[in-house]
């Protein structure tokens, strides 16, 4: 039962990670938009 906790922990930690990645990239992407001198 406590491996499956952990288990549990782990995956939630490692989904809370790869979100905040992926918010950050968006965020720099959107920066980098918005800051772009093209036009």
């Amino acid at each position: 039962m406590k491996k499956l906790l952990v288990l549990a922990v782990v995956a939630l930690g490692g989904f809370a990670v790869w979100r905040r990645l992926q918010q950050d990239r968006a965020e720099l992407d959107l920066w980098t938009e918005a800051t772009s001198s093209d036009s």
